[in-house]
């Protein structure tokens, strides 16, 4: 059932991607809605087994895609967000396959541990913020560069202002930095030997993209950042972050064998 689940998630992630990209949003919110009831069924069935998460390379992309297409949802209620659904969404089709393409699944992670399940909450929703960050850091990047075009001036008629774009982006950067903050603060409930638990390079790599989001915001704050400084630091701390996660579980599970737990 959970291979059914992803794939009318990921056709209607699909069809929200083709009519951001039309700037037709009528749709779009219905289309999402039911996208992310099936996106959760499928990872409800794919990530829980016998009282424990299991959480491989597959699922993380899938759950990801999950959170960060979710809150996008809870956003655009609020904010002219719709226009990264068009970069996004059609992503999100993707991964949400990724668990029923590579079998290959992470070592179980017992769910009685409060402490991990409070930090993998933590990890996951700053994840998801962090990596919608990423994606309206590359539209607002793309954006400035088509205000020096005047050919462009159609498509950028779609777009919200320069203004409200560089906006929403630190919006998206302060809360992920907050949730950012939580998982680093959460992980020290249950780190007792980074050396034994394999986990140096992970916290390394995360308090390094901590650290780089929190000197964008001071510089926001202190020096008013702002366009291609912003992003090139927004980007860069969201690539250290993927190098965190990612990279340390590719390493510590399909290269060595070993878990974090």
């Amino acid at each position: 059932m959970s291979l059914l689940f992803s794939l009318i998630a990921s056709a209607f992630y699909a069809f929200a991607g083709w009519r951001a990209l039309r700037a037709q949003y009528d749709r779009e919110r219905l289309v999402l809605t039911l996208a992310l009831l099936a996106h959760g069924l499928a990872l409800s069935q794919q990530v829980v087994s016998g009282g424990n998460l299991v959480i491989g390379i597959a699922e993380s992309l899938s759950m990801l895609a999950f959170l960060s297409s979710l809150m996008l949802w809870i956003f655009c209620f609020r904010e002219p967000l719709h226009a990264i659904g068009a970069v996004h969404y059609p992503v999100t089709a993707l991964w949400v396959l990724a668990p029923a393409v590579f079998t290959d699944h992470g070592h179980p992670i017992p769910l009685a541990d409060w402490r991990i399940g409070l930090h993998i909450v933590f990890s996951l929703l700053s994840a998801g913020l962090l990596t919608l960050a990423s994606i309206q850091a590359v539209a607002t990047l793309s954006l400035d560069r088509m205000l020096r075009k005047p050919g462009n001036m159609m498509l950028v008629r779609r777009l919200p202002p320069l203004q409200t774009m560089e906006r929403l982006l630190f919006q998206l950067i302060f809360f992920g930095f907050f949730l950012l903050s939580m998982t680093l603060v959460s992980g020290l409930l249950f780190v007792h030997n980074l050396f034994a638990q394999h986990l140096v390079h992970k916290t390394v790599l995360s308090f390094f993209a901590w650290l780089i989001f929190g000197l964008l915001l001071w510089g926001r704050v202190r020096h008013g950042w702002r366009g291609r400084t912003a992003v090139r630091w927004a980007l860069s701390g969201y690539v250290a972050l993927v190098l965190a996660y990612f990279g340390s579980k590719l390493i510590l599970e399909q290269v060595l064998g070993r878990s974090w737990y």
